[in-house]
This record gives structure tokens, sequence and C-alpha cells, in this order.
């Protein structure tokens, strides 16, 4: 709102200064302080909301050092995050990007899962939660509505870089084909890096709009479910998941600015995507929100995220990811994610495997999912979610420096 405002100032009035929301930079800075100030100023006053209503963490005996002490603890702080996110998108962002109203959409949309899916264990008392299918249903819709999005709508568009490298980016010669419609995403690490979803298809197939959106929507689909539930394995120690994604999300607003940035998307040869540097403002935002909330979640934590604050983090993150064209970067980028949800699938696999073969379930960690195996080990709490952290900014580093490793 306010950048339409400095906007409409700008075009009929000379102020000094207000020509500073023109730029990504100072929005962004500007998202990220304001977004950590509503998380520290107002976690204090929803905790006591939460505690007064009585919405406290039911914490199963799994034999944990201090668990019994997280007993009560207050939940649903993930609502903390989505309104602090909120509320400096909505003032700092240009509401008529695309990628940013889809954003809101996808804030909101999980959000409300989340949320829903909190209050049936806490409120309820049904300590399942929402089913996972209709978890999953929820995240299919919203794979369905981001894939067709980027599929279709005509602002979505890429700009590939001309090969031999243009020296200069004049007004008449920018380096970049004219923008174009395309199923093209960023393979890490590798030179002329660009891979095509279409590839997936036989040569006779690829003109075939229907099937190549039906592919498309499926993987968009597949990415965010997976992120989406692999943040939610990551959230079960004090600030493991709240510290890793702030990492994650802010190597994210450097590569989103970086894609959307015609003079470095020529510099680091990879593909321009117009207006996708205006989701930096957004992450930015997203950022300072989990900073924020860190005051109230590190050890020994004030109030837990829960499902309304993990789910819509991890589906944050792989929205982004796809309208940069950085999904298969995930892997890396997401890597303590993945690390967890492979523990939990390998641990199950393995335990009905040998029950199967010997008799009896035998288990290859402690406990899954892998923090708990660590937790098992002896290490406290806290040891392990700084050692996450700093394994979460290799990540980003590596990451961030993908794009030049080639």
């Amino acid at each position: 709102m306010l950048y339409h405002f400095f906007e409409y100032i700008n075009a009929h009035y000379d102020i000094p200064g207000s020509g500073l929301f023109r730029y990504i930079s100072f929005r962004a800075a500007v998202s990220f302080a304001t977004a950590l100030l509503i998380s520290w100023l107002f976690g204090k006053k929803l905790i006591r909301i939460l505690r007064r209503k009585q919405i406290g963490e039911t914490v199963r005996d799994l034999g944990l050092a201090g668990q019994k002490q997280k007993e009560g603890t207050p939940t649903m702080g993930g609502l903390l995050i989505i309104i602090a996110t909120l509320i400096p998108v909505l003032l700092f962002n240009d509401l008529t990007n695309i990628y940013i109203q889809l954003l809101v959409i996808t804030l909101l949309w999980i959000g409300a899962v989340g949320l829903l899916d909190d209050y049936i264990k806490v409120i309820k008392k049904n300590k399942e939660g929402l089913a996972g299918k209709y978890k999953l249903l929820a995240q299919g819709l919203l794979g369905v509505v981001i894939g067709i999005a980027v599929f279709f709508h005509p602002d979505i568009v890429i700009r590939t870089k001309i090969y031999p490298n243009t020296a200069e980016i004049t007004e008449h010669k920018t380096g970049f084909h004219p923008p174009e419609k395309s199923l093209k995403t960023t393979l890490p690490f590798l030179k002329h890096n660009e891979v095509n979803y279409a590839w997936l298809l036989p040569q006779s197939l690829r003109q075939n709009k229907l099937l190549l959106s039906f592919i498309f929507v499926f993987i968009v689909t597949f990415i965010i479910a997976a992120v989406s539930n692999g943040v939610n394995l990551t959230d079960g120690l004090d600030g493991l998941a709240a510290g890793t994604s702030a990492i994650s999300v802010g190597a994210l607003a450097v590569l989103a600015w970086i894609s959307g940035n015609m003079i470095f998307s020529n510099y680091l040869n990879i593909m321009y995507i117009p207006g996708v540097g205006e989701i930096s403002v957004f992450l930015s935002a997203f950022m300072g929100s989990l900073v924020g909330f860190l005051w109230y979640n590190t050890y020994p934590a004030y109030v837990f995220m829960g499902d309304t604050g993990s789910l819509t983090i991890g589906a944050v993150i792989a929205v982004i990811a796809v309208f940069i064209r950085k999904e298969l970067l995930l892997p890396v980028l997401g890597g303590i994610y993945l690390a967890e949800t492979l523990s939990v699938i390998i641990q199950t696999r393995y335990f009905k495997y040998t029950k199967r073969k010997y008799g009896e379930g035998r288990r290859i960690f402690k406990m899954a999912p892998l923090h708990h195996h660590f937790q098992k080990s002896g290490l406290h709490e806290n040891k392990i979610v700084v050692r996450f952290w700093i394994v979460a900014i290799l990540l980003a580093v590596i990451s961030i420096v993908s794009l030049k490793a080639k």
C-alpha cells in the first residue's frame, strides 16, 4: 500500500526521498525490520492470549531429556509468523505483481490448513490432528493453482541468456532473448545448466500443452508437499525449524534478487526472470518474521510454531523456488529438511522390513526424525539446534555459489 502510495506521489509531486520506494533493496530492508519488530513486539501478547485460552502443546512421552518440561507450552505461534509477514508485504510490495499475489494466497491457504490441524490437536484434543489425506489434498490444490499460473499466466515469463556472452548491457542490447513462456529450470553446478521439463516427453508430444501442464502441475505439487512436510518434520526442537528456515529464506532472497536483476543475471550467465526480484521484498519480510519469532522460540521455548507455522514455511519456500526456477536446488538448500524426511522414511521402511523377515522390528536410528536420534545419543537440545543451523548456513552458501560454479 505504501509502495503504491509513493508511486502515486512520485507521478504527481516532487517530494525528496519518496523515490526510495522504487528500489527493491530499500523496501527489502524496511520489510525485514518491520516484520522483525512486529514479531518481537506482539509475540509476548500472543503468548499471553494462547496461555489464557489454554492452547498448549500436548507432549507424548518419548523418553527424551527435558521433554515433560515442554508440556503446556503455547502452540499455534505460526500465526505470529504469518501476521508479521503479511503486514509488511501489504505495505511495501508491489501488489500488482503476480508472484506476490500467489505468495499471499500460499501464505493464507496453507496457514489456514495448519491452523485447522493445530485446532483439532489442541482444542479438540485429537492427537492425530487433521488427517494426512486432507493435508495432501490442500497442498495438492495449491500445487494446481501455482502450476497452472506458472504455465499459463502471461506475466510469468523468462529471458534466457544469449551465447556467446554479451560484453555489455545497453538499451538496445540486453544480452537476453525476448521474454518467453517456458518450462525451463536451473540444474545447479553444471555449465549451460538450463533444462526443460518438456524433455520428459517424446519429441512428438512436446507441443501438447494439456499433457505438459499436467506433468508440470504434478511436479510442482510434489515439491510443495515434500518441502512443506519436510519442514513439519524438522519442527521438533526449540528454534530448529525457525532458525534453519530463516537461513534458507535468506539464501532464496539473494537468489530471487539476482534472478530478477538483468545485470547480475547477465554476469552470472543465468536466465533473467522479469518481475521476480519483487519476491526478495516478500522474503525479507518472511525472514524478519522468523528471526523475530526466534526471540520467543529459542531454548527454552515460550511458544511453538505448530503446524500453522511449519507447513506454511515449507510451502512458501517450495513455491518461491519454483518461481525463481531453482526448485532442483532444494535438495541442497533444504538439505536439513531432506535429511529429516529421509530418516523417517528409512526408519519406517527398515522397521517394517525387519519385522517381516525376523519377526521383530529393528531400527537404524535411535529415533526418527534425525534430530531425535542425536538427542537420544546424549547431545543437549541446544547443541543439536546450533549445529543444524551451522549446516544450514553451509548449505545456503553452497546454493548461492552454485550459480557461478560452472
